[in-house]
């Protein structure tokens, strides 16, 4: 792509950082204030992501991440992604983010296009400042659920009340889903699939649940809980898990904040009672979006790398992988009989 390096306009736009007037104001300061102060690393992960989505606007439309990031993480991000440019960097910062929310948007616009999936409700457990229910027109048959604690849906929306309440465009802050629903509860502890029923989640509905950038923050026996509830759904109705996984490499890059991990997500999701698992890497065909266009860039080089392989023979480096995870199954799929398909 002639007009784009590394993923980033050629333009020197990028090169600006343009806070919206409503960042400014001293009702949205507090609240970023706070977020600052009181939220811990998986909480402040909200808005990393956020930043990440604003600051590749010229891949994802989301008027809103500017608002949920904040100005701390819009500038740590975008100063990265200056630095990046300027050292002529083969991966930009923000890069793995942005293909992430892009192949979590279409794969879960198939699954609702899909003949099995018209209608279907979404669950995203660990919502953050997700936004999709106000981006996204393939959620207006759906009833969205944004599974979260409690602060981080109250500070989510008392921003978009903000946005709301003064001159913002308001055609972005309304939801284009046939309901959106946020759901206070913790995915760590038992009680979070009885409080989403009680606020109108229907177990034998078709479902897609989200888990973006949350799963590996469990710890090993949070996370496969979470995974066979899910999992236990596809005998009740037509299921999919949409859901990024890390190997045990990367649980290496944060100081212990990353606990749960699989190498093989692939073998394991089967393992528990989903039928179909499809697995991608960062810059295979569905995981690029034009953002990789640097043939020796990290991701490109890593699956040229067979999957068992923990540390890179070229340079001694662990091979820190995302998987991208698309899984599914339904009570007419036998699984005992057919045997579970897998593709990488």
């Amino acid at each position: 792509m002639s007009d784009k390096v590394n993923g980033l306009p050629e333009d020197k736009a990028w090169q600006e950082l343009k806070l919206p007037d409503l960042l400014n104001t001293d009702a949205v300061r507090e609240i970023h204030a706070t977020i600052e102060k009181e939220w811990d690393f998986l909480q402040r992960s909200a808005c990393q992501t956020a930043a990440g989505r604003a600051l590749w606007k010229h891949a994802i439309h989301d008027p809103l991440a500017d608002l949920l990031a904040g100005e701390t993480y819009l500038k740590n991000l975008h100063e990265k992604i200056k630095k990046d440019r300027l050292n002529n960097a083969r991966e930009i910062s923000g890069v793995i983010l942005a293909v992430r929310t892009l192949w979590f948007d279409s794969r879960l616009e198939d699954a609702l296009n899909s003949p099995s999936g018209r209608a279907a409700q979404v669950v995203l457990l660990g919502a953050g400042m997700d936004t999709r229910a106000y981006r996204l027109s393939c959620l207006k048959d759906s009833d969205v659920y944004e599974v979260d604690f409690s602060g981080v849906l109250e500070v989510k929306t008392t921003i978009l009340q903000a946005a709301e309440d003064s001159a913002y465009d308001s055609q972005h802050i309304m939801s284009k889903a046939k309901s959106l629903t946020r759901v206070a509860a913790d995915i760590r502890e038992n009680d979070w699939m009885e409080k989403l029923e009680i606020a109108g989640y229907m177990p034998q509905k078709s479902t897609v649940w989200i888990l973006e950038g949350i799963i590996y923050y469990l710890t090993q026996s949070q996370a496969m809980e979470v995974l066979r509830i899910l999992a236990n759904k596809c005998s009740l109705t037509h299921t999919v898990l949409l859901a990024d996984f890390m190997n045990k490499p990367s649980t290496t890059l944060s100081n212990s904040a990353f606990q749960f991990y699989s190498d093989w997500p692939d073998h394991l999701l089967p393992s528990i009672g989903f039928t179909n698992v499809k697995l991608s890497q960062i810059g295979d065909p569905d995981a690029h979006f034009g953002l990789l266009n640097d043939p020796l860039n990290l991701f490109n080089k890593l699956r040229s790398l067979p999957r068992s392989l923990q540390t890179n023979p070229d340079d001694g480096k662990p091979c820190c992988r995302l998987y991208l995870v698309e899984a599914s199954g339904s009570p007419d799929q036998n699984v005992s009989h057919n045997g579970p398909t897998t593709q990488a």
